[in-house]
């Protein structure tokens, strides 16, 4: 039951072990799936149980807590059964485990038991069981790590949803999948579940308007609309997507983020003249990216562009406590921007 994997270049010089994706997880006698992202490890350990399931129905399933840990319980979960059933193990909080946890788990490593696989939940948040990775990485217990990094930048949440109707076999037209990516800008698991929910519900292809139809409440007040309209230059526009979305629950902090997070996009691209695809390949974008950024460039220049980005530092450190009223501070920075106007006007 070996798997087979492309070892990721970046794990190489720390890790000896195959780099699995989440999205095809394979099962080894031991399995680490590591990193913050829980909706990504949540699919990971699914995965393998299902691998498992498809190979052999009685496949038994055990959980543990590694920070509310029974001596004795990994190696009785492990242990084969009277009727010789394979068994799978999961084992969350390894990243706050117990003493005796870590002591038994190292003492796994050396004899994994035969027909089991053990799955190592560890989110990166403490280093707490370092001794444990140090040792699944150098290649004890014949393992493989499924590594779930935080999904933060927009061009990540991108990836993640494209890849959900990849997997899916699902066709989604470019607009519609960045319309849901700014519809669920600041939450994975609900972007997940709404690309989830659309794979189930539409037959055919999905479209802008099907992804407005379903989630146009939030289209309608996502923080990328404020910016969208703000930096096109439609005042009235902008300040009514920004007192919906602040209505709705939106906070500044985000807001301000993904307002700044455009100027600076728009900064990287502007004045290159190469194509799309060479130019996001060098600044680490999406072709996408590179076309919205241009499309958002026009009525802009040097001096205006280099003032909102001031602007937008500003309101950035007022809505985080330098000012007692965040909401007028990103109020005037949407007027800055959509007017064009200096930020004291």
């Amino acid at each position: 039951m070996a798997p087979t994997a492309r070892r990721a270049p970046s794990k190489a010089a720390r890790s000896a072990i195959p780099q699995l994706s989440w999205r095809t997880p394979q099962p080894a006698p031991i399995v680490l799936v590591s990193g913050p992202e829980d909706v990504c490890a949540e699919r990971a350990i699914a995965g393998v149980r299902d691998y498992l399931r498809a190979e052999d129905p009685s496949l038994e399933v055990s959980d543990l807590r590694a920070d509310d840990y029974s001596a004795g319980s990994l190696l009785a979960m492990t242990s084969p059964s009277l009727f010789g059933e394979p068994r799978l193990v999961r084992v969350t909080g390894v990243e706050k485990c117990s003493d005796a946890f870590l002591a038994e788990a190292l003492s796994y490593l050396a004899a994994p038991q035969e027909g089991a696989t053990v799955v190592l939940r560890h989110t990166g948040a403490t280093v707490r069981g370092k001794k444990l990775l140090d040792a699944i990485r150098a290649g004890e217990g014949g393992g493989v790590e499924v590594p779930c990094p935080a999904i933060k930048r927009e061009s990540d949440r991108y990836d993640f949803a494209a890849g959900e109707f990849q997997a899916a076999k699902k066709r989604i037209a470019p607009a519609a999948l960045r319309a849901l990516v700014s519809a669920f800008a600041d939450d994975v698991t609900e972007l997940a579940a709404a690309c989830q929910q659309l794979i189930a519900d539409v037959p055919g292809d999905i479209t802008e308007q099907i992804v407005e139809r379903y989630y146009g409440g939030r289209v309608e007040t996502s923080a990328f609309t404020v910016a969208d309209t703000a930096i096109a230059g439609r005042y009235g526009e902008a300040l009514i997507s920004l007192r919906h979305a602040l209505a709705s629950g939106a906070d500044p902090v985000p807001l301000v983020a993904a307002i700044a997070l455009k100027l600076r996009t728009m900064a990287r691209v502007a004045g290159h003249r190469e194509s799309a695809a060479a130019l996001a390949g060098r600044l680490g974008l999406k072709d996408w990216q590179v076309d919205r950024a241009r499309r958002d460039l026009t009525g802009w220049n040097e001096t205006s562009l280099g003032m909102a980005i001031q602007a937008a530092a500003r309101a950035d450190a007022e809505v985080k406590g330098a000012s007692r009223d965040p909401v007028f501070a990103l109020e005037r920075l949407v007027t800055v921007i959509a007017t064009r106007a200096p930020y004291g006007a």
